[in-house]
């Protein structure tokens, strides 16, 4: 993580673990999955510093954090604007390749919000599922 992802704050070996884990791999894991794949490197690592750690990392913008209201948090180590699929049966979440620029606000239609990004997320269901069905 770069001083400016850091904003100042410490990087720790456990924070440096979890991004690298998270960055590694492209499922969009939930924050018990990370714990996971870091329990493998670091197996003292308990499950509430993960998600304090997740919550810091995603707070700062060096993660995303996926998910809105009643679905299970996602975390995607690519923080670059882009859009994601999202199974509304099972959960997965995958990026979508998409081929125009995502839509920024006007600074004058921003009603005075300080932060803002757009979260592009289309809900269907993935192929694993529809293929239950048959």
């Amino acid at each position: 993580m770069s001083n400016d992802e850091n904003k100042g704050a410490r990087l720790s070996r456990q924070r440096e673990t979890i991004l690298d884990e998270l960055r590694k791999v492209k499922t969009h894991p939930t924050a018990d999955e990370v714990y996971d794949m870091v329990r493998k490197i670091l197996p003292r690592i308990s499950l509430g510093t993960v998600y304090r750690n997740l919550d810091f990392l995603s707070g700062r913008g060096v993660v995303l954090r996926l998910g809105g209201a009643g679905t299970q948090k996602r975390f995607d180590g690519n923080p670059a604007a882009h859009p994601h699929l999202r199974c509304s049966v099972c959960g997965r979440v995958d990026d979508l390749e998409w081929p125009l620029a995502l839509p920024e606000l006007p600074v004058e239609q921003s009603m005075g919000y300080s932060r803002l990004r757009c979260d592009v997320e289309f809900v269907g269901v993935c192929p694993m599922c529809a293929g239950r069905d048959s």
